[in-house]
């Protein structure tokens, strides 16, 4: 088939590599976000998919809007046969949609209905989930809600982070993308609407929300810090600023402490809970480079009514 691949992110790269390799497929274009600033410089730089289309000498197209007159014009001129979407950024209107003869399909990284939107693997890492998936689906103007083609299924391992799992399904998915759209060609493979139960949504977590709470029990602290690494990054206060927080480890046979509260030993640095105790792994201090919680308590000496918690002068969601 002939095939527009949208994506932006490294997240796609597994997939559009795929599709690029494949004898049974042309990518004849590329679609994804504008160029962004990044890194410390804050130079422009192209989208990760983007930067292997370019290399693989393939057109990219990279609407502000994926409604703007002339991106539809050049999508149309391409008449690709179907268009793979993975993780692109951002909604496709209807106009768009019906321009490919068999539809856009996505790969969405949980076992739909779960978790539905922005953040499928840090929710399924947040509230504890064992078993998560990727799935391909028709898209549809209501958000994830496509009939699915086909699932793959994976593990939650008790020290995952969102972006080891995300690694882990970006591969698995890469796959299942690939089978999808050979069974789309053959005419072998048909998609089933989604269950009517069992919907749940995955909204983008923000700043607000990856703030631990130390009030939580240890299994909660433990579940979000997972959940926000590597984005948007667990943090907390300490003397008025932000202090980041890399995965923690429970810590049950450890001596109570109250939450907040930090005891340093020499094997490691808790932090209290509701339950039990955390030890806490790398930490980033702001304005400064992440470093072994050791050499942050070193530095700071906390002193014995010290919490952390305290919120930043700055605060905010920003």
């Amino acid at each position: 088939m002939r095939l527009v691949f949208a994506g932006t992110p490294e997240t796609a790269l597994p997939s559009l590599r795929l599709l690029l390799a494949s004898p049974r497929h042309e990518v004849a274009a590329v679609v994804t976000r504008p160029d962004a600033q990044a890194g410390r410089g804050r130079r422009v730089h192209p989208s990760p998919v983007a930067e292997l289309a370019e290399s693989a000498g393939v057109e990219v197209l990279r609407p502000a809007k994926a409604g703007d007159p002339e991106f539809l014009d050049r999508l149309a001129a391409i008449a690709p046969d179907c268009c793979p979407v993975v993780a692109y950024g951002a909604l496709l209107p209807q106009r768009t949609l019906e321009v490919p003869r068999l539809g856009w399909v996505n790969l969405h990284f949980s076992l739909l209905p779960a978790w539905r939107g922005a953040a499928p693997v840090q929710h399924a890492v947040l509230h504890g989930d064992e078993i998560t998936g990727a799935a391909t689906f028709q898209i549809v103007k209501e958000l994830d809600a496509g009939p699915v083609y086909g699932v793959v299924t994976e593990v939650i391992r008790p020290d995952d982070t969102s972006g080891a799992l995300l690694a882990r399904l970006a591969e698995s998915g890469a796959g299942l993308l690939a089978a999808t759209l050979d069974g789309i060609e053959d005419g072998t493979l048909q998609a089933r609407p989604q269950p009517t139960e069992g919907v749940s949504h995955a909204g983008k977590l923000g700043v607000a929300d990856s703030r631990v709470d130390w009030t939580a029990p240890a299994m909660r602290v433990d579940r979000l810090v997972r959940a926000c690494t590597p984005a948007p990054g667990a943090w907390t206060g300490f003397r008025g600023r932000r202090l980041g927080l890399g995965p923690v480890r429970p810590a049950p046979q450890a001596a109570p402490l109250a939450p907040g509260e930090i005891a340093v030993t020499r094997a490691a640095v808790l932090a209290g809970t509701a339950t039990h105790p955390v030890e806490l792994g790398e930490v980033q201090p702001e304005g400064k480079r992440r470093m072994p919680a050791a050499d942050w308590a070193r530095g700071v000496r906390p002193g014995a009514e010290e919490r952390l918690g305290a919120v930043p002068a700055t605060g905010g969601d920003s």
